[in-house]
């Protein structure tokens, strides 16, 4: 019996798996390290859901993305930098770090940074 303890003891401490101390730190991610290239407007697509996706948009200081229209609901999020929003209903939105628009389908709009910006566009 005291043989069968002493076995199972140190197959027990031979076969756990060792617990870190202390959590290994791991740098965290940022919007501005998906646009590593020189572009003047660049996207990066971050995730997809089952039903809609979120994308990441960078605009370079002056310039703009170009009008176009959406067929889906949208949601325009500031991250950083400064920009504005308009469409061709007239309207137009200064758009600073936390700002969002909702953007109706089917309506024609761009979008102006005044330096270098980046926002969450959500479809």
């Amino acid at each position: 019996m005291k043989k069968s303890i002493v076995v199972l003891v140190v197959f027990a401490l031979f076969s756990c798996k060792s617990v870190p101390t202390k959590p290994e730190l791991v740098k965290a991610m940022n919007l501005k390290d998906l646009h590593i290239e020189q572009k003047d407007v660049q996207t990066s697509l971050l995730f997809v859901p089952t039903e809609s996706k979120v994308m990441s948009l960078q605009i370079a200081k002056d310039k703009q993305l170009a009008e176009h229209i959406t067929k889906v609901p949208a949601l325009l999020v500031c991250v950083s930098g400064r920009g504005s929003y308009g469409d061709e209903k007239g309207m137009k939105m200064n758009l600073k770090p936390g700002d969002y628009v909702k953007i109706e389908p089917n309506v024609k709009h761009w979008v102006d940074a005044e330096v270098e910006s980046n926002f969450l566009l959500i479809k």
